[in-house]
């Protein structure tokens, strides 16, 4: 593309200018929904297979068109593991630029009005239930049997969110 130049922004995001009009141009950015389904002192992660043995995260999954962050984080969270969530009691936390391949990470925690569930196996290998006390020692690296996604993860701050939660 003749004419066009990137110029890096502070955030490192990217924007292109045209040199011949000075047209801007932004790179795409998806939405992605980042959430930790809660049910009273408990909260739901899934695997994937793909993932080291032992780690266990959020569940995760693109906002579609037409959608809230809420409306596709519910959608999301009962599509991979069945659970039903309310979009309007959505909590929104923080969100985190993921340059792979070009997401923004938002990360929320929705209340779940269900408990049992039902694990697409295209979507997660596995999900359960822990505890509130179960994340903390995970938190602390003093489970046994599993980790949390890197402190550079929007996920690994999530669950750290909610577990030093005393509701």
């Amino acid at each position: 593309m003749s004419g066009i130049a990137l110029i890096a922004s502070a955030l490192a995001a990217g924007q292109r200018a045209c040199t011949e009009c000075t047209g801007e141009h932004f790179p795409r950015t998806d939405p992605v929904a980042i959430m930790l389904a809660v049910k009273g002192d408990k909260c739901l992660l899934g695997r994937q297979k793909m993932w080291p043995k032992g780690m266990w995260s959020c569940l995760a999954g693109f906002i579609e068109p037409g959608e809230t962050l809420e409306q596709g984080a519910a959608r999301e969270v009962h599509e991979e593991a069945g659970i039903h969530c309310d979009p309007a009691k959505t909590e929104y936390l923080f969100c985190q630029p993921w340059p792979f391949p070009s997401s923004l990470m938002i990360g929320l925690i929705l209340p779940a009005e269900s408990d049992e569930i039902a694990v697409d196996k295209n979507e997660l290998e596995t999900a359960r239930w822990f505890s509130r006390d179960e994340i903390r020692r995970v938190l602390a690296g003093q489970h046994d049997e599993m980790f949390a996604p890197p402190p550079f993860a929007v996920a690994h701050h999530i669950m750290k969110e909610w577990a030093e939660r005393d509701d």
